[in-house]
């Protein structure tokens, strides 16, 4: 295996990333309560020669508003990220507000790769008319786009599968990964996943002792997350995460499902999925 590809890691302003590590360590109602110390406090470069240490060969940039008005800003931001780091992913994100086809649209035109919605922190409806646009460009320009919708750690207004579904029956083809597997409600976006050929998870934190503590992944889901071993994507939160790195690949290869499971998770499928050189074929 050439190494790893992360879809799920955080890169933002700094000012913006400390104000969400002070968030983790208030135990704010995101947390449930419970202590979240952040492992991977180093500066932005360390972070990154840490993710390259690790054997990861490409990873993003998650980054996400929480208000109107924060992500061309932000995607400003990521533009200037990725130029300076080419081993991340283009990555940019939207909100519901006047003009966000047009900063869609430019970002994608920008070389942007994946983008990235958080519906519990922005707590906006995903089927909001007002993103109708953005899902429309997205699916048709074939970007993919990792959306925190599932109502874990804590439920969220929009949180579930119902409104992510409702997007989905008016833009089958969008490029969907699920962070987190959809935790808690792994089973009905595995029901997603399974409908549409085009969605796909992401293992951000699933299966590790910390998740299992507070949203165990039912076992008797395994074999459907077996059978869309083409469709699901390793994620990490790093630096976000209350554990070392390795833990999250120690809780998938725990799994046991195989060893070409475990390398179309790590590295195969997101490599076929962004095109990154000496991408093996995928299985017939």
């Amino acid at each position: 295996m050439p190494g790893l590809v992360d879809v799920h890691t955080h890169f933002m302003p700094e000012r913006v990333l400390h104000k969400v590590w002070a968030y983790f360590d208030g135990l704010g109602p995101l947390t449930s309560g419970i202590e979240w110390p952040i492992t991977y406090r180093e500066e932005e470069a360390e972070r990154a020669a840490l993710l390259r240490a690790f054997g990861v060969r490409a990873f993003t940039a998650m980054l996400y508003p929480h208000k109107p008005g924060m992500a061309r800003w932000l995607n400003g931001w990521a533009a200037g990220f990725a130029r300076r780091t080419p081993d991340c992913l283009h990555t940019s994100t939207f909100f519901p507000e006047p003009g966000a086809a047009a900063y869609v649209r430019e970002a994608l035109e920008h070389g942007t790769r994946v983008f990235k919605a958080h519906v519990q922190v922005g707590g906006y409806d995903p089927a909001d008319e007002a993103l109708d646009a953005c899902w429309g460009l997205l699916a048709e320009a074939g970007a993919p786009v990792v959306v925190h919708c599932g109502s874990g750690p804590a439920p969220g207004r929009h949180t579930g599968p119902g409104p992510m579904a409702r997007v989905l029956a008016r833009h089958p083809r969008l490029r969907l990964i699920v962070a987190h597997l959809g935790m808690p409600e792994y089973e009905d976006f595995l029901d997603l996943a399974e409908r549409y050929a085009e969605v796909r998870l992401d293992t951000t934190m699933a299966f590790t002792g910390f998740s299992e503590r507070m949203a165990p992944f039912p076992r008797r889901a395994l074999p459907r997350l077996a059978a869309l071993g083409d469709r699901v994507l390793l994620g990490t939160d790093f630096p976000n995460i209350p554990y070392p790195y390795a833990h999250q690949l120690d809780a998938l290869a725990e799994l046991a499902l195989g060893d070409d499971w475990l390398r179309a998770v790590c590295h195969d499928n997101a490599a076929r999925l962004f095109g990154l050189p000496d991408t093996p074929e995928p299985p017939a």
